[in-house]
Formats: structure tokens, sequence, C-alpha cells
């Protein structure tokens, strides 16, 4: 037996009292109905709607046992819908299309993860900006300024501007009948374009495969054979120009072919600085070498911490690509390449600039498009194929370009981050 003095007692009831009104502080404060029953103790805890104080009732007798709660939260007046927000911006980041709530000043709250990649911009740093700073549109192009003006939801309108796509948007009201949120989902058609492009593309290689390639192939075998029968002078035209030429038609056929049914990917975990520090920067350190052109590497070292899945000759080959294409340019007698990476919303973006004479406006929105080329013995097909791999990787390439130089952004998702 535990002896309590009478201080004692009285200071343990005050303790049990001031808990008790704790939890009575408590449950007034839920801003939903709540209803808690124990089979145990024989009685139920109810509040209801508006009501502030509960209801405690004694249970009749009961064979059930064991506690039982239930809650009735309704979304749109329990809760502050920021948290609503909060709790579905991780979900919405799985979403391939852009997801961007604003309110009824058209101030932004919610930016899924699709949108701010696709912008080019930090997700976190966008909430609580206007629209317009994320799109970089005028006001009157902007349709979910319009909804707004309009009051009233769009449906599946067609965006015609450099966001070439479907958008919707859908109303949130305050009870007032007051715009709370407008949610817009903005689904981009270009990567359909292209697909469409490609699927023509990948029809008329077939054509070519069967059409060209064998005829090539015959020509080429009786152009060996007939050799040793011919004079000196003919014998040189066909080992100079002739083979060389039907090589070079059957190189064309065979990157065609690569743009329409590329070859298989061999993934594999790397760590995307060492790839380009080492085994990119010794390929590409000697080829500037060759051509005089200087290589800089500015490299993001939190991305030491993740791995990225690619297949890594591919990727050489995107990068070679982008080499040459910069020193084909070439106009100075020598030229910077600068490669950077950074860690940028959960994937990696690498940056391939030079300082060469950048590429006129007038051609830059075809330079991805198979056999477009402005050089004279160029195929056109080393930047669609290029962009290819980079989306067979399940990332993104672009460029921007002016008369300081080009950049091409590549953009790759990260798998996993590394135990330190």
């Amino acid at each position: 037996m535990i002896d309590f003095s009478y201080e004692q007692l009285k200071q343990r009831i005050t303790e049990l009292e001031q808990e008790l009104q704790l939890y009575k502080n408590f449950v007034k404060e839920l801003p939903f109905p709540v209803e808690f029953t124990d089979h145990s103790l024989g009685m139920k805890l109810k509040k209801k709607r508006g009501k502030i104080a509960p209801t405690i009732h004694s249970l009749s007798t009961s064979r059930e046992t064991g506690t039982y709660l239930q809650l009735d939260i309704n979304l749109d007046s329990d809760l502050p819908f920021e948290k609503i927000e909060t709790f579905l911006a991780p979900i919405l980041d799985f979403v391939p299309h852009h997801i961007v709530f604003v309110d009824g000043n058209g101030i932004i709250t919610l930016c899924n993860l699709q949108a701010a990649n696709d912008m080019g911009v930090n997700r976190d740093s966008v909430i609580g900006k206007h629209i317009r700073d994320l799109v970089k549109l005028p006001d009157e192009l902007i349709v979910t300024l319009k909804s707004i003006e309009m009051n009233e939801p769009i449906y599946n309108q067609e965006v015609l501007d450099r966001y070439y796509g479907i958008i919707n948007t859908r109303m949130i009201r305050n009870e007032d009948g007051s715009i709370k949120r407008v949610i817009s989902m903005f689904q981009s058609l270009n990567l359909m374009k292209e697909t469409e492009k490609l699927a023509v593309a990948g029809r008329i290689a077939a054509g070519i495969a069967h059409e060209i390639r064998n005829p090539l192939t015959t020509v080429r075998g009786y152009l060996q054979f007939l050799k040793s029968d011919l004079p000196d002078r003919i014998v040189s035209l066909i080992d100079q120009l002739l083979i060389p030429e039907l090589d070079r038609a059957n190189s064309i056929i065979t990157d065609f072919l690569n743009i329409a049914k590329p070859a298989d990917i061999k993934m594999e975990k790397i760590q995307i600085n060492q790839f380009i520090q080492e085994e990119l920067g010794m390929l590409l350190q000697s080829e500037g070498l060759l051509h005089n052109v200087e290589i800089r590497f500015n490299l993001d070292e939190r991305l030491t911490d993740y791995d990225v899945e690619a297949d890594k000759n591919q990727l050489l080959q995107v990068f070679l690509n982008l080499f040459r294409n910069a020193v084909e340019a070439k106009v100075k007698k020598t030229m910077n390449v600068s490669i950077s990476s950074k860690l940028h919303n959960n994937i990696v973006q690498i940056q391939f600039c030079d300082d060469g004479p950048g590429i006129p406006p007038t051609i830059i929105d075809h330079i991805f498009d198979p056999f477009f080329s402005t050089k004279e013995t160029g195929t056109g097909l080393g930047l669609s194929l290029s962009r290819k791999i980079i989306e067979l990787h399940k990332g993104t390439m672009k460029v921007q370009s002016s008369e300081c130089g080009t950049c091409f952004f590549i953009e790759l998702p990260i798998v996993k981050a590394r135990l330190s």
C-alpha cells in the first residue's frame, strides 16, 4: 500500500483535472464531427457539426469490446484548403501533364513537377507568384486568367502558342460563391506531334531499306569485282569517289532507320558526374586538342548522391554529336565548350554550351527535324537521332541560341539516392 500525503493527493487531483480539461479543450477545437465509443468503459462521446462541446452517453449492455472512432470530415469546410494542397502536391507530381492551382487573383498556390520542369523553374519559387511569371505570356493569352475573368470553367480549349496542346480549367468556390481556386490542367501535344512525325519517318525508312539498300549493296559488290579488269584511272575513281559515296548513302539509311527504330538500350545505373568528368571528358578532351577547343566542366556536387539509369554508349553518341556540330559551326580559331550538371526538382539537368556563332532564329525550330541541315554534306539526322536517344531515356532535349553561342539542355530522371 502506497501512502500519499494530503498535499501530494491534492496535487495529483489537480494534475488529473488539468489533463481532463486538456482533452475537453482538444475535442472542442476539432473542426469536424467525431464519434468515439469505448465499450470497456461503456461510454460514447459524440460531437456534432456546428457544436462546440461534445455530448457523452452511457452505453446499454453490449457484447462488443474495444473502441471505435469515426470521423466525418468535410474537405470544403473542415480543413484549410492549403492543407489539402499540401497533401495533393506529391500525388500530382506523378501526373505527366501541367497542373497549376491559382486563387481568384491568379496567384499560384500549387504547381506540379511536370509544369515546373517544362517551364524551367524551381517549383517552390513560383508558389505565391502570379501565373504570368510561370508561363511567360501576356495576360490576354493565359487561359487560366480568362477562366477567372469569365467566372466559369473552360473545357478542352486548344492552345496554339508556343505551348501547343489542350487546356481545361475547373472552379472550387467559397460558400459565398466567390472563387477559391481555379485548377488548370494542360496536356501538351508536342510529343504526339513528334510521334506522328517519327511514325511517318518509320514507314518511309522501311521503304528505303528495301528499295535502296539492296541495290546499293549490289552495285558496290560489282564495282569491287570489276576493279581488277579496269585501268588504274577508273579504279582510282571507284576507290576515291564511287564506293565512298555508296557507303555514305548506306550510312544515311542506317541513321534514318535508327531514328525510326532505334537499337535496344542497355540500361545501367551510373553516377552522372563521374560519367561526364571521366568517360565523356576523356573522349572530348582528345577531340578538343585536335580542333583547338577548350572543354570546361561545372558539376553539381549534390549529384554524387544520386544515380541515373542510362546506356553509356548512347549518351556518348549524343554528346559527341553535339560536340561535332559545335566544331563544324566554329568561325573563330578557338572555341570554348562548357558542360554543366545540376540537380533540379528531382531531375538531372545537363547543359552543353558553346561560344560559336549561334543558330539563326529562322531555323532553330527545325534543327531536330529529320533531314534538316544547313551543311552541304550534312544528313540532318544527328540531332534528330540524339533527341530520340534522350527521349528513350525518359528525358527531354531542348536548345537555346543567340549570337553569343548555343546551349543544349538535357534532362534525365533520377532513379534513386545513393546510400552514404
